[in-house]
């Protein structure tokens, strides 16, 4: 024969389960409903973000020519090992290099060693430079070291 309390704590927990789901089943429904609803706002206020930004295209027209230049110029891409390279291709230290940029030598040993990387101004310096080969390299210097003697 069973002890008697273990079968009220028995009995006490099976109705403070009932009661608890009682409880709870209530508020797991409503949240899911509410979870649902946030879902499909999220979607209108991207569908609506969508059409406001195709109207203010047609009615704005294409964005200024400023703005594309910082865009481009954010579109370049920045390699370390791309800058040492080019750097050596040219023959050039990183003092020289600096000039070029219009930098000094220790940004260009951050930026190759990846403790700094070059802002937006100096990344369109940066792509400028990438066409340019030893002689051309050599005729940009020249004024810029005529200058300092």
């Amino acid at each position: 024969m069973a002890n008697i309390g273990t079968v009220l704590r028995k009995e006490i927990s099976k109705l403070s389960r009932r009661e608890g789901r009682s409880l709870i089943d209530p508020t797991k429904k409503i949240t899911a409903q509410h979870r649902r609803d946030i879902a499909a706002l999220k979607r209108q206020v991207a569908l609506l973000e969508r059409q406001v930004k195709l109207v203010s295209r047609k009615v704005l027209g294409p964005p200024p020519a400023a703005s594309s230049d910082q865009s481009a110029a954010k579109s370049v891409r920045f390699v370390a090992k791309g800058l040492r390279s080019q750097r050596n291709r040219l023959g050039l230290s990183a003092a020289e290099f600096g000039k070029l940029l219009g930098v000094s030598a220790q940004s260009v040993y951050n930026w190759e060693r990846e403790l700094a990387h070059p802002r937006s101004e100096q990344l369109a310096r940066l792509a400028s430079l990438r066409g340019i080969g030893k002689r051309e390299a050599a005729e940009r210097l020249k004024p810029m070291r005529s200058g300092k003697d």
